[in-house]
């Protein structure tokens, strides 16, 4: 469920991950790493009130442990805290490969042309073989902002987000040109199975390009006229054929980045009345089908876990939420648990083929509805950054971990292609945990 539940899930960002479970409509940090909190009421739920701990230990043994340091990588300082910046992506290739990339100081700085101040960064890159730890293969790479850069394929390939568009890149870390648009992309979703991706970026105000093959993206780029306001264009295209299915625009101001999507089309919800919200997947053939209702007082999240099972992360009136598995086919409920009062900033990772899913917050030293009055979160406030990998058939715990360094840009959690291996980026170490068969419904 880049992205950043990512596969799709949300690191697509994973979201997806726009988001956060008592904070979706955080603002991105200042410069001395705070988060703007929305007003809390005062109201008390019937819902149970969780106030979750902080682990000090993983709650099993790694069974691989590689040092970082020697990989080159230090943890960042305390300037990118709670500015939800992507700074590192740790992913499996297979079972015993892992790619880890990660943010370099950059030797040049270069401004884009749109509406936002965009810097390049330099990413060092490496491949790395379980159990001993080997490098098999290194890079170097320059991405152009802070944004989420990559995202994992399935059969040992990823996307990698660069100034031109999209490269595909194997696990020799060798690249291609996979995709270029006449404006600045800024963000990817695919769907579970991977058919679909839905593309933002950042583009002259011109007239839309025809539907069809990607060939016509090179005439919306001739389109393009100059000092024209720049707008978000979003398109959805068939990943293998790079057929264009669908285009649509929304002014810049949105800044909407997340479509959570399946092969059949993107998920929307809709405010009915009070703390009711609709829930509908948009078909990309037309129309739309009605997925269920969600009581939340805050926008919720979505995002795929596998092509018919999405998970929703939902806010609680006094505080906390719920996090809640649901059928797009028939709107049932799978299940559902109750969240902390004092987490912030939810990111989800679905293994790839469904099986379990990975959910990692902020953790906060007071109930989040206590900041209320304060507005502002801090490093001070903080406990620290924790994960929770659930099995998606009954949303049971199989492993929770500490997080260190803090990264609320997501990208220090993986789940092997088998569902059976967890890699997290804790205590100066990628750490490899060994699973037990997740259940099946």
């Amino acid at each position: 469920m880049e992205t950043r539940l990512a596969v799709i899930f949300v690191r697509t960002a994973e979201v997806s991950l726009a988001c956060a479970l008592l904070l979706f409509v955080a603002f991105r940090g200042h410069a001395q790493g705070t988060t703007q909190l929305p007003p809390f009421p005062s109201d008390i739920n019937e819902e149970p009130k969780v106030f979750d701990h902080y682990p000090t230990n993983p709650s099993l043994k790694p069974a691989f442990r590689v040092p970082v340091g020697p990989l080159g990588f230090s943890p960042p300082g305390s300037f990118y805290l709670l500015r939800q910046q992507a700074l590192v992506s740790l992913d499996f290739f297979d079972e015993n490969r892992l790619l880890f990339t990660f943010h370099k100081k950059a030797l040049e700085v270069r401004e884009f042309p749109n509406n936002e101040s965009t810097k390049e960064r330099q990413i060092r890159a490496v491949v790395i073989e379980l159990p001993g730890g080997t490098i098999k293969a290194e890079a170097q790479w320059t991405v152009p902002d802070q944004k989420r850069y990559l995202w994992m394929l399935k059969g040992g390939h990823f996307l990698l987000r660069d100034a031109d568009g999209l490269e595909q890149g194997d696990a020799g870390l060798q690249t291609i040109p996979s995709l270029r648009l006449p404006g600045h992309l800024l963000w990817v979703e695919l769907d579970p199975a991977q058919k679909i991706m839905i593309t933002n970026s950042l583009e002259a105000g011109a007239a839309l390009e025809p539907q069809g093959k990607a060939g016509s993206l090179a005439m919306a780029a001739n389109q393009q006229k100059a000092g024209v306001q720049q707008t978000l264009v979003v398109r959805t295209i068939v990943r293998q054929s790079g057929e264009v299915i669908h285009t649509m625009r929304a002014p810049w101001t949105a800044q909407k980045r997340d479509w959570p999507a399946n092969a059949e089309g993107y998920v929307e919800s809709g405010q009915v009345s009070g703390t009711q919200w609709s829930l509908k997947l948009n078909l990309f053939t037309g129309g739309s089908q009605a997925v269920g209702l969600v009581d939340s007082i805050c926008q919720p999240a979505t995002a795929f876990v596998t092509e018919t099972e999405l998970a929703v992360s939902a806010c609680n009136l006094g505080g906390g939420g719920k996090f809640i598995a649901l059928s797009t086919d028939n709107g049932i409920k799978h299940w559902q648990v109750t969240t902390a009062t004092n987490s912030i900033l939810p990111l989800v990772v679905a293994a790839p083929d469904g099986s379990r899913v990975a959910r990692e917050t902020l953790l906060l030293k007071r109930p989040a509805a206590r900041y209320k009055h304060q507005k502002l979160v801090g490093a001070e406030d903080l406990m620290g950054q924790v994960v929770r990998v659930m099995d998606t058939a009954d949303g049971k715990v199989a492993f929770e971990a500490p997080l260190t360094p803090i990264l609320d840009g997501g990208g220090n959690v993986t789940i092997s292609p088998s569902g059976r291996r967890v890699a997290i980026l804790n205590d100066g170490a990628i750490e490899v945990f060994e699973l037990p068969a997740a259940r099946v419904p």
